[in-house]
């Protein structure tokens, strides 16, 4: 060990290591930021010592002991830097958070800055970054209660190099994507994240998404998206996926895997059978999911992709047309074939829930299913929705119930499956009331511990851990993360597995989850006592082909 003495000891915890095995009752010191000892002598050790030396000592007996939780779809961009307690995530056990699904803090230009000033929700922050490795550094600077990664965001290397339009990259533009992803990638990124259900990513193919990853690879790049879709071309999307890691030559993740529509519930056997079939065959290939049977995304994105060919603004004009709304009224009406159709997948008005508005004057339509709206405004749910997202002029965030208990359920066991909120991590106080929200902001791992762990025993608690730490780690190769294993960073959870629980519901979703009590973060106390300490000791983390 570095020190005769230790800065923390968590003494007499249940200790789930990450590897998956048999829990066993130990102490776990920290010197400095790492942990420097497993086993009794840590608490002997303290015993000697505390009279004349000031280590901080927390009793888990009792209570469970694990490495720090990874989200890995987080979408905290901003929320970071707006409140760096991220206290909806941290009173989880979530000490790493993961971004760049699609979009990423950088690389910018000064368009695109501009862009992402205008849109923050309140309380607003400043961007003086360009590269999102400018961003990492700074939240770190800053100060932020999590550690922090990201991919590099293949929408943002388009909206650079390409802009908002429908329509291949030339040469020169695949080329200037392909510099800034090895720019991006010395210096830590993670690899190249999609998000293709969305334009302009949309508007990519496939090879210009393997022309992407090939530039990430010689770094250790991987390769994570929201694919082209999750409903009734799942199984297309996700060839689509094992191809571009295949020919990319980069590891390869689904982001949330889900069967999106009632009607594809029974394609989650065969979306495994895919999957698993592709690792037999040697390919990397995992996934994520959130723990919940409702998607969060835009209401914007129930319309066409096509129409938002140009970008947001021309997507408002099409919308104050008459004729272009009857074009987008027969797409949405028509179950079609090339892009997915969240209006038809939700199976109508009834089962989609207004979540964030931008305008003050449209906050009653908040926490209201579209077709109350429909009814409430007389007219029909698509013109409803089309005239919602119209006056409200942004994306509208919204909630799509459209994935089943049983798939969900028998998701969580699978191996090779980690986990991600996908969404912000925010404080249920301040402007953040403002706007209602997804309860995975606030309950999605606790959800998995309480519900999936304890209550229905879906999978055991030491694999749960592995999932929720050692796996997600390995598979970015995070160095010395994700585990309890002497040199590895202290990033830990102490919680109670008897009362873990998530109390976010769509109804009320700004509410806290309960039995995390103590979260270290690098070695420093960040939770205590179920209460945030001040202390922000998070860190930028950086892939491992960071120069």
């Amino acid at each position: 060990m570095a020190s005769e003495t230790f800065d923390l000891i968590v003494r007499g915890g249940t200790v789930y290591d990450g590897s998956g095995g048999e829990p066993f009752v130990s102490d776990v010191a920290v010197d400095g930021d790492r942990i420097a000892v497993i086993g009794a002598s840590a608490d002997a050790h303290a015993g000697a010592q505390a009279g004349a030396h000031a280590a901080t000592v927390i009793d888990a007996s009792g209570l469970a002991v694990a490495p720090g939780f990874i989200n890995m779809l987080s979408h905290s961009y901003f929320s970071i830097l707006q409140d760096p307690r991220s206290l909806g995530e941290l009173k989880q056990g979530v000490t790493t958070q993961i971004f760049g699904e699609g979009n990423s803090m950088g690389p910018l230009t000064d368009e695109i800055r501009e862009r992402m000033r205008e849109n923050q929700n309140e309380p607003k922050v400043d961007v003086p970054w360009q590269s999102l490795a400018e961003y990492l550094a700074h939240a770190e600077s800053v100060g932020v209660s999590q550690n922090v990664a990201s991919y590099i965001g293949a929408t943002t290397l388009r909206t650079y190099a390409v802009g908002l339009d429908d329509r291949p990259a030339t040469d020169a533009e695949l080329d200037t994507m392909r510099g800034l992803v090895r720019d991006e990638m010395s210096v830590g990124a993670l690899g190249i994240g999609s998000s293709l259900i969305y334009p302009p990513a949309f508007f990519a193919s496939t090879e210009e998404l393997i022309e992407l990853c090939k530039a990430a690879s010689p770094y250790r790049g991987k390769y994570i998206s929201h694919m082209r879709n999750e409903g009734n071309e799942l199984l297309e999307g996700i060839e689509e996926l094992v191809r571009i890691g295949r020919e990319g030559e980069v590891p390869a993740e689904v982001y949330h895997l889900k069967a999106a529509g009632r009607d594809n519930w029974p394609k989650m056997e065969r979306a495994i059978t895919l999957i698993e079939g592709a690792r037999a065959a040697g390919e990397r290939v995992t996934a994520d999911m959130y723990t919940y049977t409702a998607g969060g995304t835009g209401l914007s994105n129930a319309i066409p992709p096509w129409f938002h060919d140009g970008g947001p603004r021309k997507l408002l004009e099409r919308l104050d047309d008459d004729g272009v709304r009857a074009l987008i009224r027969k797409a949405i009406e028509e179950t079609g074939d090339g892009w997915e159709n969240l209006y038809k997948g939700a199976g109508g008005g009834e089962r989609i829930l207004i979540l964030g508005v931008r305008r003050e004057e449209n906050r009653k339509y908040q926490g209201k299913t579209l077709a109350q709206i429909a009814e409430i405004e007389g007219t029909d749910e698509i013109d409803a929705l089309m005239d919602l997202v119209l006056r409200d002029r942004s994306r509208i965030d919204t909630a799509y119930f459209m994935m089943s208990d049983e798939n969900v359920r028998r998701q969580v066991a699978l191996p090779w499956m980690s986990f991600g909120s996908d969404a912000q991590s925010i404080a249920a106080e301040g402007a953040f009331l403002n706007r209602s929200t997804h309860p995975r902001a606030y309950g999605n791992f606790a959800r998995l511990l309480g519900k999936y762990v304890r209550d229905e025993k879906a999978l055991t608690l030491p694999e749960a851990v592995r999932k929720l730490a050692r796996l997600p780690a390995d598979n970015l190769e995070l160095d010395k993360r994700g585990r309890i294993e002497e040199g590895y960073f202290a990033d830990l959870v102490v919680f109670d597995p008897d009362s873990v629980q998530d109390h976010a519901t769509f109804e009320a979703p700004h509410q806290y989850s309960t039995g995390v009590r103590d979260v270290v973060v690098n070695g420093r106390l960040a939770l205590q006592d179920g209460e945030h300490t001040g202390t922000f000791s998070g860190r930028a983390l950086y892939g491992p082909g960071k120069k």
